[in-house]
């Protein structure tokens, strides 16, 4: 299980994406299991994919997900308190709906580990204090 951000979602779809060839290499290192994402990421892939293929490319996406290499993951009550506390402490950056999702994901799950190709992320802290690890 891998927790993915949009951009590597896109860019795994998205051939012409200028990210597509790094996140297939590093797709092809992840652990065994499925890519995870939080519905605020899956809705702003979509939106992006439908922008970059329309629906050939939205339906990949939805393909991956029906296949298995792709599940969803429902944001939590807790999490969602959680989201709206990182939104307001980075809302400088700012910090996006997407990102706070996987931030609170990640703490829930107990995972430090975020596939994605925002360098925000590099700026972002858990409760703790600790940084992302993010690959690529």
């Amino acid at each position: 299980m891998t927790l993915t951000d949009t951009g590597p979602l896109v860019a795994l779809v998205n051939r012409n994406d200028p990210n597509h060839f790094i996140c297939v290499a590093a797709a092809r290192q992840l652990p065994a299991g499925p890519l995870v994402t939080t519905w605020p990421s899956f809705t702003e892939a979509m939106y992006l994919l439908h922008r970059a293929g329309g629906y050939p490319a939205q339906e990949v996406l939805w393909l991956l997900r029906a296949g298995g290499k792709l599940e969803l993951r429902d944001v939590t009550e807790d999490e969602m308190q959680r989201m709206s506390e990182m939104m307001f402490k980075y809302k400088d950056l700012p910090m996006d709906l997407a990102d706070a999702s996987l931030i609170a994901a990640a703490e829930q799950i107990g995972t430090r580990t975020i596939f994605t190709i925002d360098k925000d992320f590099h700026i972002y802290r858990f409760a703790d204090g600790t940084p992302v690890t993010v690959i690529p």
